[in-house]
């Protein structure tokens, strides 16, 4: 345990020394208002958890505050960051209004990086929320009073188009929408635009759609290059230039409690999560 401990703060060393972002830092004060990001797909195991708290990690790596909130029931992203399941106070708690999301905001490994934790109890919201009027407000009118102490929110949605997820999408500026480089890519893709228009139409006429991400993606294959290919040539100009590699180091992160950008700074994966982290910073401005 100790010589793990060592390891971490070696590999933080190393990561906070080499800063791949810290051209965004003087022009922070120049972000507009668009700052709180929904990381959002109705398909699991796309990615989006995996770029949630990676994203994060590389805004707080450039000296800027970020607030990573875990609206997933599974609390991948919590526990990817090394904070247990049962952390409370909760975005549970927010949500249901027994606790202000100021007091259930928790440090983490990173530097500058806070989370929002989930927890089990979060699946339960699905049945509640709808029963509250004005509960698609919830998180936004929570954020409204921390907002100003962070340059960057992210939210990790549910993989679903439910209540959390709308709850999620009221409080965005901007959504990213994490899409896999393999069959029935394009499929689900349709549906997430569609309840993104409904929102704007009737909750948050300020949304839009920051970009796709391709996530998981193997160049060697002819599969990965063609969905690549279709999803570029479906959505010009709305796909982010930066591909997520599948990487073995991303996949061991979440193991050792922390962001790829701490458990191996020079690997492949965190090279594009730094360039993506560019790319929404330089869309967001």
């Amino acid at each position: 345990m100790r010589q793990r401990a060592a390891g971490l703060v070696e590999r933080r060393r190393l990561w906070y020394a080499r800063r791949p972002l810290r051209d965004m830092a003087p022009r922070a004060a120049s972000v507009s208002a668009v700052t709180t990001f929904a990381i959002a797909s109705q398909k699991g195991g796309v990615g989006k958890t995996t770029t949630a708290v990676n994203l994060a990690a590389c805004i707080a790596g450039a000296g800027l505050a970020a607030l990573l909130v875990d609206l997933d029931p599974q609390c991948n992203a919590t526990v990817s960051l090394g904070q247990p399941r049962t952390l409370r106070p909760n975005a549970y708690d927010v949500l249901c209004g027994a606790s202000p999301l100021s007091a259930a905001i928790h440090e983490t490994p990173v530097d500058l990086l806070s989370l929002v934790p989930s927890g089990v109890a979060l699946a339960g919201a699905t049945v509640e929320l709808p029963q509250i009027p004005g509960s698609e407000r919830r998180m936004r009118d929570a954020l409204g009073s921390v907002r100003d102490r962070f340059a960057y929110v992210l939210i990790d949605c549910p993989p679903s188009l439910g209540p959390i997820t709308i709850n999620a999408l009221v409080a965005a500026d901007q959504v990213i929408v994490p899409v896999q480089t393999e069959y029935f890519a394009l499929e689900g893709l349709a549906q997430v635009l569609e309840t993104i228009a409904l929102v704007q139409r009737e909750l948050n006429p300020r949304l839009t759609v920051a970009g796709m991400v391709l996530t998981m993606h193997d160049a060697r294959t002819r599969l990965a290059r063609d969905v690549e290919h279709d999803v570029r040539e479906h959505f010009p100009g709305l796909v982010f230039e930066t591909v997520i590699p599948r990487n073995v180091r991303l996949s061991e992160a979440p193991s050792y409690g922390v962001p790829v950008t701490l458990h191996d700074p020079y690997c492949a994966g965190a090279d594009a999560y730094v360039a993506l982290a560019r790319e929404v910073a330089a869309r967001g401005r």
